[in-house]
């Protein structure tokens, strides 16, 4: 849906055009209320015309999840999980079949007139194939050159010179207020533009339950939707604000963009070194607010950021740095949280030696820290254990899989992202708070799930003994509800 441009506006307009119908006639001497919406128009037109042919509509071929059923195997697991009329059988596939793909879209934006083109990470993740499509049809496949989970950015490339490359805009001078411009391919509506205001700046803990630097979204209520991810958020001088990222539920026009100066600044390293190379002190941080159980006893500041361990063989490890040290300034800057911390030794250079003040036995110090490049996180495979993503899913007395159009046509759903739950288990916790085989699960804990993989993830980085948020849609009404894991008799 199209966002009004501005209720005040519109009503001005309407009051004219009621109180005289001479406005109806063109360049009606007077008419000033109806000259500056057409400039406001033309003002947005140009945008359109101007930044559209920058936005690129990426479709991907993954490889289906793993623990996801087709939409006939699903509904014979609901036959038989309710004793419903028996079906014959599914075939199954033999081992040696090749990976069953299935599609997906969204968007990009070309940073580079050689051919690189900015997304979400979550966008081109797990995929076989990339196919970008440019503003005149023209097609192209793409290969990646480099993703960072960090911030969900990733560049693509494809072989092509002298394309319309995007103007960034400097995100530390928006406003909130100011125009919001989403442009992308929402629900594959290609080039959808839709209009709204910046809403908020800063905005964090939507992707982990705490503050990270990494987070430090643009809030804005111009429609985002599925499909819209990777695409711009620009202002009304046709310049990149944000990259489109989030969405808090649909239909509720509370979306989140990556800040723009994150995100080239990002890109510019994923072309450079095919990855982001950061600083960092070597340090496992809480913010000193946060910190209950330590707060009386530190007896110290109410604001900065806890040591609460150091790493061996990091770059603090080599200094006066200690456990249950309080960080209060960073070159005579004062930290407040774990995420001004972390912006402040990100906007240092590796190898920079900083000083910290820092709160230990009542007195403050002046400690040097020399940074150092952030190593790599490695993602380690291991066997299901009882703390595993999908173990943990289990002890909630959830089997979800992923939603396809198919599944959600024969249910009734009314959406197409999400998971499904397609068995509770009796006398469970999602027993209990009435979760049923059919609903859609979009979040967990404010953060949207798409697959499988994404939904036990979240689970696993819920807070087991405050609970899990869960917001499904259940035949077109939506619902939440809080999950806690069953307390363990003693033994």
């Amino acid at each position: 849906m199209r966002k009004p441009i501005a209720t005040s506006l519109l009503l001005a307009l309407a009051t004219c055009l009621c109180a005289s119908p001479a406005l109806f006639a063109a360049d009606t001497p007077g008419n000033g209320d109806l000259a500056v919406a057409r400039q406001l128009q033309n003002a947005f037109e140009k945008v359109a015309e101007t930044v559209s042919p920058a936005v690129v509509v990426i479709t991907v071929m993954q490889r289906a999840d793993s623990d996801d059923m087709s939409a006939e195997e699903m509904l014979e697991y609901f036959f038989r999980e309710h004793k419903w009329p028996e079906r014959s059988p599914r075939k199954k596939l033999p081992d040696n079949h090749p990976p069953v793909l299935e599609q997906a879209e969204g968007s990009g934006l070309i940073v580079r007139a050689d051919g690189y083109i900015l997304t979400n990470a979550h966008v081109i993740e797990g995929a076989e194939k990339i196919t970008v499509r440019l503003k005149d049809d023209r097609k192209f496949t793409a290969t990646v050159v480099g993703s960072d989970d960090r911030t969900d950015l990733a560049v693509i490339k494809i072989n092509e010179k002298n394309l319309p490359a995007a103007r960034f805009a400097d995100s530390g001078k928006v406003r909130v207020g100011q125009w919001a411009i989403a442009i992308g391919a929402p629900f594959q509506l290609d080039y959808s533009f839709t209009v709204g205001f910046v809403s908020a700046k800063g905005r964090s803990g939507l992707m982990s339950r705490g503050s990270s630097a990494y987070e430090d979204y643009i809030q804005t209520d111009a429609s985002i939707n599925p499909g819209n991810s990777g695409g711009p958020l620009v202002n009304i001088e046709s310049e990149v604000i944000g990259i489109n990222t989030l969405i808090r539920g649909l239909r509720t026009n509370i979306g989140f963009a990556i800040p723009s100066t994150m995100a080239r600044g990002v890109a510019d390293q994923l072309i450079a070194n095919k990855r982001v190379i950061r600083p960092w002190l070597g340090v496992e941080i809480a913010s000193v607010s946060d910190a209950d159980e330590l707060r009386e006893y530190l007896k110290g500041p109410k604001e900065g950021v806890l040591i609460r361990s150091v790493v061996p063989a990091g770059p603090a490890a080599k200094s006066d740095l200690r456990q249950s040290d309080i960080v209060t300034a960073v070159a005579g800057h004062t930290v407040r949280n774990t995420k001004e911390l972390q912006q402040a030794v990100l906007g240092t250079r590796i190898g920079d030696s900083i000083t910290l003040d820092v709160f230990r036995d009542g007195k403050t110090l002046k400690v040097a820290v020399k940074t150092a490049e952030m190593p790599v996180e490695k993602k380690i495979a291991a066997v299901e254990s009882k703390d595993s993503p999908a173990a943990r899913a289990r002890t909630y007395g959830l089997t979800v899989h992923k939603l396809t159009p198919e599944i959600a046509g024969r249910f009734g759903a009314t959406l197409t992202e999400g998971v499904v739950v397609a068995a509770v288990e009796d006398n469970s916790p999602a027993d209990a708070k009435g979760l049923q085989p059919g609903d859609v699960i979009t979040e967990v804990d404010h953060k949207t799930v798409r697959t499988v993989k994404e939904f036990n993830a979240a689970l696993a980085a819920a807070d087991a003994k405050r609970g899990v948020l869960l917001n499904y849609n259940r035949r077109g009404k939506t619902g939440f509800t809080v999950l806690k894991e069953e307390a363990e008799e003693p033994k």
